[in-house]
């Protein structure tokens, strides 16, 4: 019965909570015997006392008929960024280790925790969040649960996010998302990603990577799912967003850039989704949308905007000996920062501006959709032993993603079939900034028939 509890979705586990069914102790006791015999990689850090006093508490209101909603005992575990009472904001970094507990919990975990969830852990992540990959040589790499021939990556830098869910341990854990580090994992471990608008939820207690890109959203097994968590994120107790009708909705699907060297088995998972909703009412139209392209040339030329803010955040470090205990590759990426000048920080900035500004002219209140990562998640020895491989499948496994970033746009990617090695694909559908309803409205009817009925 444990493995039953444990793989369930919110929804499924609410309806047991609510009708008194599921005790929310019980579930906390399955869920820490799952992860007891699960791979260690995943967390950095349980809080086993906080979780069990919480769950005793939440069981006493639902006993008294005094339940905060639908979230009231359901298990969340955090990513190694956000404050919790008591622990230490390590960040998948050795480095932080020795700095001081948080004194108060993260603005957002307070807010979950207001709505009854228990918060069951801190999970590991790539170092600092600055990689796609999600591979960590201090705290151990988590194995992509779906892969049958050899170990592979869980995509980051929500690493252990992703692998908590799809490996049957929690209904949902939160993520960051700075260039994908929310959709990548997500879209990897065959599971569902929701990355807010940045600024849809406060960020007091949560470790930066990039102040102007960085995000917040939930990992979890539904659209519903994310729902439910984005409205409690809101201190909402009710979620507002219903579902709406798919016969009309306008999806753009872009001509350039998003499918170049993309794996013959994502596009025809993609493809097949895309045939669905059509079928559905969808209006599907193809376009070239210059701005991507100009986004990589503005980085080929200034840099990135995400490496001159992690190099501002992570100078006193990379000039310490601080860097001998950061990851190689961290400490790599992260000194080009030291090349983007001051000038050429300005023009990136004004420059965001204005694609911002032309694409949003160009796709008015369409959405708009492609995959989620051009390929499927690759076997994690070779990415761990080759610096040169590792650059490469970084830049290409972010390429997709960090268009939405840099565009300020929200976004939600959803399971969509399987290529290569029968691995996960993730269908990527985003809206402009601050149409995060209308995005989770389309999504919540548009899931099953992207999955294509694989629930």
């Amino acid at each position: 019965m444990t493995q039953t509890y444990t793989a369930m979705s919110i929804a499924q586990l609410s309806t047991l909570i609510q009708s008194g069914a599921l005790d929310p102790v019980t579930l906390m006791e399955a869920t820490f015997e799952a992860i007891s015999v699960a791979d260690p990689a995943i967390f950095v850090a349980l809080s086993k006392e906080r979780a069990m006093a919480e769950a005793q508490a939440s069981a006493r209101r639902i006993r008294e008929g005094r339940s905060l909603g639908p979230l009231d005992g359901i298990p969340i575990v955090w990513k190694d960024l956000f404050d919790m009472t008591g622990m230490t904001t390590t960040a998948g970094s050795t480095v932080l280790a020795r700095e001081p507990a948080a004194v108060r919990d993260a603005v957002v975990v307070d807010a979950l925790k207001a709505a009854g969830m228990v918060a069951v852990g801190r999970l590991n992540m790539s170092e600092f969040a600055f990689s796609g990959l999600g591979i960590n040589p201090h705290f151990g790499t988590p194995e992509n649960p779906h892969s049958t021939d050899v170990p592979r990556i869980p995509g980051g830098s929500s690493s252990g996010s992703a692998v908590a869910v799809a490996s049957g341990l929690v209904p949902v854990a939160m993520g960051t998302d700075t260039g994908g580090s929310v959709r990548i994992p997500a879209a990897f471990n065959g599971i569902v990603g929701y990355k807010a608008t940045r600024g849809r939820y406060p960020m007091d207690g949560v470790f930066p990577l990039a102040k102007s890109l960085d995000s917040l959203g939930p990992l979890c097994r539904s659209v519903q799912d994310a729902v439910w968590i984005d409205a409690a994120m809101r201190g909402l107790t009710v979620a507002s967003i219903a579902r709406r009708s798919l016969a009309g909705v306008h999806v753009v699907i872009p001509e350039n850039l998003v499918f170049d060297g993309a794996e013959a088995g994502v596009v025809a998972a993609f493809e097949a989704a895309v045939d669905r909703l059509v079928a559905a009412g969808v209006i599907v139209s193809r376009t070239v949308i210059p701005a991507f392209d100009a986004i990589l040339k503005l980085m080929a030329s200034h840099g990135a905007l995400v490496t001159a803010e992690a190099y501002a955040l992570h100078r006193h470090r990379l000039e310490s000996d601080d860097a001998l205990a950061m990851d190689p590759r961290v400490v790599s990426r992260t000194r080009l920062g030291a090349n983007i000048s001051l000038s050429a920080y300005l023009e990136i900035v004004d420059a965001r501006a204005r694609l911002i500004a032309e694409v949003d002219s160009q796709i008015g209140d369409s959405l708009v959709a492609f995959p989620t990562i051009p390929h499927v998640a690759p076997p994690i020895a070779p990415l761990a032993s080759d610096d040169a491989l590792f650059v490469q499948t970084n830049a290409k496994t972010l390429r997709n993603t960090l268009i939405g970033n840099f565009l300020d746009w929200c976004g939600v990617s959803i399971p969509c079939g399987t290529g290569d090695a029968d691995m996960p694909v993730g269908f990527l559908l985003s809206g402009p900034a601050g149409t995060d309803e209308n995005l989770l409205s389309v999504a919540l009817s548009a899931e099953t028939v992207i999955r294509g009925d694989r629930l």
